[in-house]
């Protein structure tokens, strides 16, 4: 009699099972997993799709008034109204011009006599004046043949609180040290200068599109951020809130107040400062668009 091993009956008893149960060929997937994010509605979903179109032109002061925390050195100062910047100045308002507005607002308020300095201008005069409320806002105005320049500045909460209460709003700040050395501060000096160092060897039109970017209004808005932030027992945030953002939240309320609906749009020329929140409020809002500067080129 054949003798076969336990090892050798083993192997072919496993061969032949395998033989009677052919391995199941895996199924062919029918459709892709489907992420559960992906079928999520967006809230924009949730409103109108037309929406007024808002372009926020942040500028500095082509007549340096020197009002600001900054200033710029005499070296770095230019005249927009002298060759080479006064054919960069427009080609900076032919390309604003492309967005079409139908609304120009800007930073004054009504003591300025807006309408009054518009009628002159369409009028031909004011021909020396480099303030960007009339070389760029007024322009593009004109060019588009708008009636109407809307002034939208104003003052803060913290301005009517001190007429009212003087003494009120000095206890609200009165922990704040105005004079504290800030390190942030004097690296923030450092890019100030460099950005002030650039516009006389820098085409007015790409400053313009550098200045208005996502990474410079973040910085414009961070430069209020810091110093005593975190001390003063919160008196830092209560003064920013009511003085700064109060302001820009007023500035605001004026552009929600003259828009009349999602065929709109409107051209805001504020100081770079005011266009760093003004871009988060309008981005944050149900109501605009928020368009970028660069993107009048697409």
């Amino acid at each position: 009699m054949l003798k076969i091993s336990p090892f050798r009956l083993a192997t072919l008893l496993l061969a032949l099972i395998a033989s009677c149960n052919p391995k199941q060929q895996p199924k062919e997937e029918t459709s892709q997993t489907v992420n559960p994010l992906d079928t999520l509605k967006s809230p924009r979903d949730f409103y109108p799709k037309e929406r007024a179109q808002v372009l926020v032109v942040g500028s500095f002061h082509f007549e340096y008034p020197g009002l600001d925390k900054h200033k710029a050195k005499d070296d770095n100062k230019i005249d927009v109204l002298e060759e080479p910047k006064k054919s960069e100045l427009k080609a900076l308002t032919d390309y604003i011009t492309k967005f079409k507005p139908n609304k120009v607002a800007i930073e004054a308020r009504p003591k300025w006599n807006t309408m009054d300095k518009y009628r002159g201008y369409k009028n031909g005069e004011y021909a020396d004046k480099r303030d960007e409320r009339y070389t760029i806002a007024m322009q593009v105005a004109s060019n588009m043949g708008l009636d109407t320049l809307y002034a939208v500045d104003t003052n803060s909460l913290s301005d009517d609180l001190y007429k009212k209460d003087s003494m009120l709003v000095k206890s609200l700040t009165d922990k704040i040290d105005w004079d504290a050395p800030d390190p942030y501060w004097d690296m923030a000096t450092g890019y100030l200068d460099y950005k002030d160092a650039v516009i006389p060897n820098m085409h007015l039109l790409d400053y313009f599109k550098y200045m208005n970017s996502v990474e410079a209004h973040r910085a414009n808005y961070g430069l209020y951020l810091t110093g005593t932030m975190g001390k003063a027992d919160g008196q830092t945030a209560d003064n920013l809130s009511m003085w700064w953002y109060n302001r820009n939240l007023r500035i605001f309320s004026k552009l929600v107040g003259l828009t009349e609906g999602p065929e709109d749009r409107i051209i805001v020329v504020m100081g770079n400062g005011h266009a760093s929140l003004l871009r988060h409020l309008f981005e944050a809002s149900p109501q605009y668009d928020f368009v970028e500067f660069s993107s009048l080129d697409e």
